[in-house]
């Protein structure tokens, strides 16, 4: 294939484009022939989510390892921590095929290696693109075997692992699974647990008929806020292949990532203090903070999931948490999983008494810009380096973009993956502030971009 191709659909951390003009069943036979070549496994894992191109993608990524001569578990319609789960129990690499939170008109590949170890830009992702665009690299004496696993029921059990489920009190939850795979995750995993579960959107349709499944764009929270404003309880919503958890609050307020990090970091290490707590670069400062106060190592790392996986390894941390919801769980196989998160959050409000409009207060200090994207006609390096000149007084960083400390406010700017994009992310004392800051250095970017 053409690597103009191929450079358009392989980003920093999977495989994803639009279905069929830039990933079709060529691109994923071929992907699933160079992940058996790539780990040299004997057994591979497949999974997908409930889009209508998922299953054709599927069926050639099996028939591209099976070629390899690997035998295949297909798992089939499953959550993406689903399938990592599973490639951790059977320690076998696992492929994923979704495009999470994206429209339907677009399909990709999550992969990992056995034990579900990340597989991302630096740990395996630009050898198997090279290898997809030799072709059928690989080919055994004889094909693998294909047979279907459904491990639903072993997955919720492990879920439920994660609290005590005698701590759990009656209280209302409303689960959004926006027509993906939650839809079947959540009441597996919630069956004979004491809530009050309200499923909106639980039908599977890969079409996402009601809503997207982005639970970013708070937009697409409105059904749920308005579920939860007239019943009460708490809000969950989960993105198109469930990896992720945005949380609504008894207020109907949403709940950031940050804080939703904080409160599980909290509760994770007042149960083993002095463990390594991982967050990203555009986490609040409140989260580093809360790590350190209850005892923990705060561990900084660049956005996504296979660098949050891979400095968890490196460091042996017991969580990880992103600003885009996604949380990371040692005993998960550091894997993220937003019904585990989830799941969490309502033992710390049954242990605590409060609604959560209450436990979130200690967590939220400061004032957040959110991102905000700005697109570059030029270079984007050189508007970050203009920047960074403006502010050359403040503490800077080159983690993952740029991040500038100034004392009282700070802000992080960094190249979008896919996309002539720069994201800003700021925060600051109050909101005034935060305001003011956050118009100061959009000015500044957008004078040079």
């Amino acid at each position: 294939m053409a690597d103009a191709a191929l450079d358009s659909i392989f980003k920093a951390y999977d495989v994803r484009g639009i279905y069929p003009d830039e990933i079709d069943e060529s691109v994923a036979r071929r992907v699933g022939n160079a992940l058996v070549s790539f780990t040299g496994a004997a057994r591979v894992l497949v999974g997908r989510d409930a889009r209508p191109s998922s299953e054709p993608l599927v069926a050639a990524l099996i028939e591209g390892a099976t070629i390899a001569g690997a035998d295949v578990v297909e798992l089939g319609i499953v959550s993406t921590d689903l399938c990592y789960f599973a490639s951790g129990h059977f320690d076998a690499p696992a492929a994923m095929v979704t495009a999470s939170h994206n429209p339907p008109q677009y399909n990709g590949l999550k992969l990992c290696r056995a034990g579900a170890a990340p597989i991302g830009e630096g740990t395996g992702l630009n050898e198997i693109k090279a290898m997809v665009a030799g072709g059928l690299l690989e080919r055994g004496e004889d094909p693998g075997r294909v047979e279907q696993r459904d491990l639903l029921p072993a997955f919720a059990e492990h879920v439920r692992s994660f609290v005590n489920v005698d701590a759990l009190v009656p209280m209302r939850v409303v689960a959004d699974t926006a027509n993906g795979v939650g839809g079947l995750i959540v009441p597996a995993v919630f069956d004979g647990l004491p809530f009050d579960l309200t499923m909106l959107y639980a039908e599977l349709d890969g079409t996402f008929p009601n809503h997207s499944p982005d639970v970013m764009n708070v937009d697409n929270l409105a059904d749920l806020r308005d579920a939860v404003r007239e019943g009460g309880g708490v809000g969950l919503a989960f993105d198109g292949d469930a990896d992720r958890v945005v949380l609504v609050d008894d207020a109907a307020e949403v709940v950031s990532g940050s804080t939703t990090t904080a409160i599980l970091a909290a509760a994770l290490l007042d149960g083993h203090p002095g463990e390594s707590v991982v967050y990203n670069v555009i986490c609040s400062k409140a989260v580093p903070e809360v790590i350190r106060e209850h005892g923990g190592k705060p561990v900084k790392s660049r956005v996504g999931h296979s660098f949050m996986k891979q400095v968890m390894a490196d460091t042996g941390a017991i969580f990880g948490g992103e600003h885009s919801a996604h949380y990371y769980f040692r005993e998960n196989f550091r894997a993220d999983s937003g019904i585990i998160a989830a799941l969490m959050v309502l033992e710390q409000l049954s242990k605590s008494g409060l609604p959560l409009s209450e436990l979130r207060k200690p967590y939220e200090r400061y004032a957040q810009s959110g991102e905000i994207n700005t697109r570059v006609d030029g270079s984007v390096d050189d508007v970050i380096e203009r920047v960074a000149a403006r502010y050359e007084d403040g503490m800077q960083e080159r983690l993952d973009g740029l991040t500038v400390d100034m004392g009282d406010w700070w802000f992080n700017l960094r190249p979008s993956n896919t996309e002539p994009l720069l994201r800003l992310n700021l925060e600051a004392a109050d909101r005034e502030s935060c305001d003011a800051h956050t118009a100061e250095v959009l000015a500044i970017v957008r004078a040079t971009a």
